[in-house]
């Protein structure tokens, strides 16, 4: 199981930062993603870092203010998140397994971020 955790109301601006705990199976197995999903509206990636740490994606929206990151000792992903604007309000989810910008089939449990104007 993956649970998301860090959610929470910040001013426009502030930071958050998420974590992302595996419990049953291993995280360094596996290239980690997060993504996003506002109402009404559809999931969307946000994050995403590979197995080997060689490479880290961003979708525009993000590039500049967030930064994903693992620490495989710790079986946990991180997505820290500066300068949030309130267009990034959504519930946030990690995920392993995808590539590239893309989900595997594993999701966690999501954990709300709301940005204040």
């Amino acid at each position: 199981q993956l649970q998301a955790s860090g959610g929470g109301l910040v001013q426009a601006g502030g930071s958050l930062g998420l974590s992302c705990a595996a419990s049953g199976f291993t995280l360094r197995s596996y290239h980690m993603g997060w993504f996003r999903q506002a109402p009404g509206q559809e999931r969307e990636f946000v994050a995403a870092i590979s197995r080997s740490f060689a490479t880290t994606y961003a979708a525009d929206s993000v590039k500049g203010r967030f930064t994903v990151s693992r620490d495989n000792a710790k079986n946990t992903v991180y997505l820290q998140m500066n300068g949030l604007k309130p267009e990034d309000t959504a519930v946030y989810y990690c995920n392993a397994g995808g590539s590239s910008r893309y989900p595997g089939r594993s999701w966690g449990r999501g954990t709300q971020v709301t940005v204040s104007s």
